[in-house]
């Protein structure tokens, strides 16, 4: 599949040379995927995906053209090509646009350290639907679930090939199998909901299809008979299942696209404190069986380890070669594209520095105060880092858990939060994110 994949980007690369493209790189990727959905036993939805998308950018001086088709045909190819020249021709110019210099690529990489897919079989449609069943029967175990709102479990395999002028030239196959369950409590209006979802590259690493049904089933027992919580400025923890989410207000803060339009409010931060002393946020693309590990980004540049923060302080912005060209930078190998426009900036595989104390100390230490487990709608402001979202989870008094909480809205700064955690040790290490627990002090509730 590889080849083949290698094959149709250089005809692209080709079809761009011969339609008068002065440079250009192509992409194409290959999918498939299947998916089953059980409701109260029975299937409930069954789904199979498959193709191979084919993604062409050329330039043409300062000005460039993308344009994309999931049709093979060299005539097709050729179209595209020409159709994308001509394009080209009448964009407005880019002074900072163009693909790498020979120098700057990726020479050599390890696909088989990074270990981005199984080599074991496909799991067959029944198979599957046996994982979903077993979820949600596990879900209906659990004393007070009285409704499994749907179970599934999914299977894919991709596969990448990017190509450019330059003589850059490499591709990759990622997997993914998946299981996940929702499971209801109550009744009418009372009626409270909660998830359980897992994810991995190999089949072997995935937890058993019970144990996440029971766990959605236990998550949404938890969520019975919630009250408001009282308004007012209380410690606040971001339970591991959101705490990365948090986290990614900085990542999309420092995103090279954003601070070249000046629209963050981390613009002016480099160089200074942004988390509290020894914590750091580490990019690590290499880590093995981990779904955001890549050997070379999208623009065919080396991706490596690098401290984003270090130490609390802020040491760098996410860039791919257009955004670093536009700040007098360089890339930092995070370039990302799909198939039908230019690369641009996105973070990969992120670590926060863990705490020594577990979520149970944190808890206790917080005396009074919110736990988060879920949050819905946000209200971002980009230049200034307000902070509001509606949030639900847990109420604590004296240092102890005393019953779920909802219909609540909790609100600061991001610069004075992410400048105040504290976290706890409880980071999950099979995630692309990995983000602990994490307490923040004096947030504003609004509830009852």
């Amino acid at each position: 599949m590889t080849a083949s994949l290698e094959t149709l980007t250089h005809a692209l690369l080709d079809a761009a040379r011969n339609a008068g493209a002065e440079a250009a790189d192509s992409i194409s990727v290959s999918s498939e995927s299947q998916s089953i959905e059980v409701l109260n036993g029975a299937l409930e939805h069954a789904e199979r995906s498959e193709g191979i998308d084919l993604g062409l950018r050329v330039l043409i001086g300062r000005r460039q053209a993308s344009v994309s088709s999931s049709d093979l045909r060299p005539e097709t190819m050729q179209a595209m090509a020409e159709r994308a020249v001509a394009m080209a021709k009448e964009a407005p110019e880019d002074p900072h646009c163009g693909i790498a210099e020979a120098d700057q690529l990726a020479q050599t990489w390890d696909i088989e350290a990074l270990e981005l897919a199984d080599s074991s079989a496909a799991p067959t449609p029944a198979k599957l639907q046996e994982n979903a069943l077993e979820a949600e029967a596990a879900a209906f175990a659990v004393s007070g679930v009285n409704q499994v709102q749907g179970a599934g479990a999914g299977y894919s395999r991709s596969a990448i090939h990017l190509a450019a002028s330059n003589g850059f030239s490499g591709g990759y196959e990622r997997t993914s199998r998946s299981t996940s369950c929702v499971a209801i409590t109550g009744e009418g209006l009372k009626m409270e909901r909660d998830y359980c979802g897992e994810g991995r590259i190999f089949a072997t690493d995935m937890p058993s299809a019970a144990e996440i049904g029971r766990i959605a089933g236990e998550r949404a027992i938890a969520r019975a008979n919630p009250k408001k919580p009282p308004t007012g400025a209380f410690p606040v923890i971001f339970d591991e299942r959101v705490s990365s989410g948090l986290i990614g207000h900085l990542v999309s803060a420092i995103n090279g696209a954003s601070i070249a339009r000046g629209s963050s409010w981390l613009k002016d931060a480099m160089g200074e404190l942004v988390l509290p002393e020894g914590m750091s946020l580490i990019e690590d693309p290499h880590r093995a069986r981990v779904s955001g590990s890549k050997p070379f980004d999208a623009e065919g540049l080396p991706t490596a380890h690098r401290a984003v923060v270090e130490n609390g302080i802020l040491q760098g912005w996410t860039l791919d070669l257009a955004t670093a060209r536009k700040l007098g930078l360089e890339s930092t190998a995070n370039a990302a594209r799909g198939t039908s426009a230019p690369p641009s900036p996105a973070a990969g595989n992120l670590s926060l520095t863990q705490g020594a104390e577990t979520l149970d100390d944190l808890i206790a230490m917080m005396g009074t105060g919110l736990i988060v487990t879920s949050l819905i709608g946000s209200l971002i402001n980009a230049n200034t880092g307000d902070y509001s979202r509606g949030a639900s989870g847990f109420w604590v008094e004296n240092g102890v858990i005393s019953g779920p909480v909802n219909e609540c809205t909790i609100a600061g700064n991001l610069r004075e939060m992410l400048g105040s955690m504290r976290p706890a040790n409880d980071g999950r290490a099979h995630l692309s994110r990995v983000v602990p627990s994490l307490l923040i002090e004096g947030l504003t509730i609004a509830g009852a």
